[in-house]
This record gives structure tokens, sequence and C-alpha cells, in this order.
């Protein structure tokens, strides 16, 4: 498991880091959101070791993370940081030869993984001959290559089209089922939201949300649906429940803790038929926009 604790970290008086705190276990898949200047990327690359935090701590199965666990992980930076000039094979054998694997061993797992993800016909080609989206499963396969315990993806989605969005997301899963630890971020929400078991909202370096989508929609007043036939306004004078917005689906309303719905229907009722009575689960972008302007 990775464990950030009490993380803490500035840039000169800027606060990047404000005692965040996190896990990812193993065959899980924790995805980090946030706007620009959320602190993504700093808490990342705290884990991989490219900078070290003013405070707070940094374990990987309950050790202090050093050099001997790094090497086990996988980095897929932002920044992409291949040799544009050097072909694919060689380029992946190179990097799973940095990780400790011996030359047959290295050369084998490159091979592997250009075929896995859809590269196996351009081995010999140079990686700057390749289009965007192949150049980000290029840098997929050498965060993949040696085999890593844990994954560490910043904006791994960024300028895909769908089928390579697909095919990294199969990816990623196929590694959280072999038992892979997985932390990676996206300002994609409904990626993140498909694809994670569990999300971490961060803010100017802080922690505003974490937990299972489930568990992110208890902080939240419960939304309703209503479609009634009959005259419009009517939901403007209730009480317990506010109008979120209006639309050809009916109204949607926030209702309070503790209102009866009951006492909802009702007043539906007597403005004419119901069509439609029910909650609605909240998505990721809708709770996000609700943390970030309270």
């Amino acid at each position: 498991m990775l464990e950030l604790l009490g993380l803490r970290h500035c840039f000169g008086e800027l606060v990047a880091l404000d005692d965040v705190s996190l896990t990812v276990e193993d065959g899980e898949i924790v995805g980090l959101v946030g706007r620009n200047g959320a602190g993504k990327t700093t808490a990342m690359r705290a884990v991989m070791g490219i900078l070290h935090p003013d405070g707070g701590s940094l374990c990987w199965d309950g050790n202090p993370i050093g050099d001997a666990e790094r090497i086990r992980f996988g980095y897929m930076p932002e920044e992409r940081g291949l040799y544009p000039q050097m072909r694919l094979a060689s380029q992946l054998t190179y990097f799973a030869r940095l990780h400790g694997l011996d030359a047959q061993t290295a050369e084998r797992a490159a091979n592997d993984w250009l075929v896995h993800l859809g590269l196996g016909g351009r081995t010999e080609e140079k990686l700057v001959a390749l289009s965007h989206g192949n150049q980000q499963r290029m840098q997929l396969a050498v965060a993949l290559v040696h085999d890593p315990e844990l994954l560490v993806l910043d904006e791994p989605f960024a300028g895909l089209d769908p089928e390579a969005v697909d095919a990294l997301s199969e990816t990623m899963h196929e590694q959280a089922v072999e038992g892979k630890a997985i932390l990676f971020s996206s300002h994609q929400l409904e990626l993140v939201e498909r694809i994670c078991h569990r999300i971490v909202i961060l803010d100017a370096g802080c922690v505003l949300a974490a937990g299972t989508l489930p568990q992110l929609r208890e902080r939240f007043p419960a939304q309703l649906r209503v479609k009634v036939d009959g005259r419009a306004g009517w939901a403007s004078k209730l009480r317990g429940a506010s109008v979120l917005r209006q639309d050809e689906e009916g109204v949607l309303l926030m209702v309070d803790p503790g209102t009866d719905p009951q006492t909802i229907l009702a007043a539906a009722q007597r403005v004419g038929a119901v069509e439609h009575f029910g909650y609605e689960s909240g998505g990721l972008i809708d709770l996000y926009r609700q943390l970030l302007t309270r």
C-alpha cells in the first residue's frame, strides 16, 4: 500500500501541499482530481522522489520510500520524457534495463508490451514518427515494462482520441486486477468516475474530499427530479427544497435534510399529473462543482 501522510510543500510563498494524506492499496485505482495548481503533480513528484516535500512522510508497504522502492514503481509524467530519435524497441529495452532487468528479459518484455499496446508492427520506427496518441502508448509502455508494483500516471489521457482512451482504460483495469496499485490524475472527471475505485479531490494543496463516489454523494443534500403536467414555477414556493434547474425533463430540486419527500409529491400533485418523481445520483462533475463553490 502507498501512504502519503501529512505531506507539506511550498514553492516560496506558494503552498503546493498542505497536510495531504491519502492511500492507494494493492489492486486499487485512485484518481486525483482538482483544478490547475491544486497539488496533483506535486504529490506525484514527491512519490517518485523528483522533489522532496518539506514535511510529512511517504511509505510503501509500511516502509519509508527510497530508491529501492522507487525502482519498483512505474511513472508516466505529464511532461513526456522519451527520446524522439530513438527506435521504439531499443528505447523500451533501455528503460527496462534501468529498472534492473537483464538484457534478455528486458528485450522480451519490451516486445511484449509493444504488441500489447498496438505498436508491435512499429518496433524499429523512431518515436518522433508516431502520432501523439501512440507516443502516449509508448510512454505507458515505459511505465509498465519492468512489471511495477505501483503505477503513478500524471494526466495519462491528455489529448487522446476515444479509441486510445478505451485502450488505456482497459490496460489500467488489467493492471489493477493483477494487484497493482494505481494513482493517476486527470481533468476528465467522467473518466475518473468510470475507472476509479476511490477519488481524492484536491484544491489549493488541501484534500477537500476523499472516498468512493457513493461516499462523496453522502456529503451533499439529495437531488430530486420532478416532472409535472401543469404550470411552471410551482416548485419555487416549496419549503425544505430549492430549485437547482428547470428544463424539458422537469425540475431538479435540492432537498434539505429532514424534509419529507411526500410533502413535495403532494405539492406537485396539486399542480397536475406527476409524470416523474425520483431521486437522482449526482455524478462526479456535479459533486466537484458543489465542493468548489462551498
